[in-house]
């Protein structure tokens, strides 16, 4: 990711008050971008971006992607020349009880968003965000790859593959024209469970187990044996950054489907990540297994980041460990009351300066 390309560059982003949004917000706003931000209020309180005070460095719009008009006159007057889609129904559990919502946010959505696109000359890139749990999970070990076949056990999973689908078939149709004086690149990025300050989202496990702390109550956890590719948030969108870079130099390259996750081997339990944030944060972490039923969620969950790697030069920088640390700072800087922007602007300049940590230190 190059820092002076953002500079004074029009980008507009969905969902920037979401946890992922707020964090690329702030990101692209140290990078001296012209940000503009399209979503519903914040999803909870607390939350990043009221605590870091994201507005304060973009122009942040209220409206919601299944609104076609309102979405498409905003992108027209802002003319942007890269855009971001993150506004996203994002918890599985949340899909069981509310399934029409989760396919009209993720899928509706998506579509609106594209179409409010096709014809609008100053867009150069635009990236559309969805997840791992895109891929159709056969329950081996096995890390998917980006030409694995897309489905998906549970309303979440598979409106997300639906919303890959929905990408491939707008750059198809229209951002492929022959007679145009220029075609968008047009991508989807797929990226792990990522963790970081400011996420205080319900059935996730690190808000799980800052409330818990909070409350110096014992966890309940679902699920201790399920493994997923753990990341810090600024992982992937350092993989969105370069991503939109390489689609605005070379669309026809760089459009399709890309993995952002962090090494296979870094892809942990549930369980594991639980002990490694009690070893950072103290030993009043503490919890036990919840034997109640459950929705259907995958067992285990690993990325194949290799063409990420090869063709885009991207690759993870925070090991599990340094994303654990990271995030228990965030949220003990918060309850000491500090400066959440402040702290949250010293963490992605942290993050650019560090560089990327040797095989022997991924523990």
């Amino acid at each position: 990711m190059n820092p002076e390309f953002w500079k004074r560059k029009k980008v507009f982003l969905t969902g920037h008050t979401g946890f992922k949004g707020s964090w690329l917000s702030l990101w692209l706003q140290s990078l001296d971008a012209e940000v503009t931000g399209y979503a519903l209020a914040p999803p909870t309180q607390p939350g990043l971006f009221d605590l870091a005070h994201v507005k304060n460095g973009m122009e942040s719009i209220h409206g919601d992607i299944l609104n076609l008009e309102d979405l498409r006159r905003a992108i027209r007057k802002h003319q942007p020349e890269i855009v971001f889609h993150l506004a996203a129904q994002s918890l599985v559990r949340r899909s069981y009880e509310d399934p029409v919502g989760t396919f009209a946010t993720n899928v509706l959505g998506t579509v609106n968003l594209l179409e409010s696109i096709r014809d609008l000359p100053s867009v150069r890139s635009a990236v559309v965000v969805t997840t791992d749990k895109c891929y159709e999970n056969r329950g081996d070990r096995r890390a998917y790859r980006e030409t694995d076949r897309l489905g998906g056990a549970d309303p979440y999973s598979t409106s997300k593959a639906a919303a890959e689908l929905a990408t491939t078939a707008f750059r198809n149709s229209f951002f492929t024209e022959k007679g145009r004086k220029a075609n968008p690149g047009v991508a989807t990025a797929r990226a792990g469970n990522v963790i970081g300050g400011g996420d205080w989202a319900a059935d996730r496990l690190i808000p799980d187990v800052v409330r818990a702390a909070s409350k110096k109550k014992e966890l309940l956890v679902r699920n201790p044996d399920a493994v997923r590719p753990w990341q810090h948030v600024l992982d992937p969108l350092c993989g969105y950054l370069s991503l939109a870079e390489s689609l605005w130099q070379h669309p026809e390259e760089f459009s399709g489907a890309w993995n952002f996750g962090p090494e296979e081997l870094q892809a942990t339990s549930v369980a594991d990540v639980l002990k490694r944030v009690r070893d950072v944060w103290g030993p009043e972490i503490q919890w036990r297994v919840d034997g109640r039923s459950h929705p259907h969620e995958s067992q285990y969950l690993r990325l194949d980041c290799t063409k990420a790697r090869t063709k885009l030069g991207w690759k993870p920088q925070w090991n599990l460990h340094s994303a654990l640390e990271a995030t228990v700072q965030w949220y003990q800087s918060y309850q000491s009351r500090r400066d959440m922007r402040e702290v949250s602007a010293n963490q992605i300049y942290s993050f650019q300066l560090a560089p990327s940590l040797p095989e022997m230190s991924r523990k």
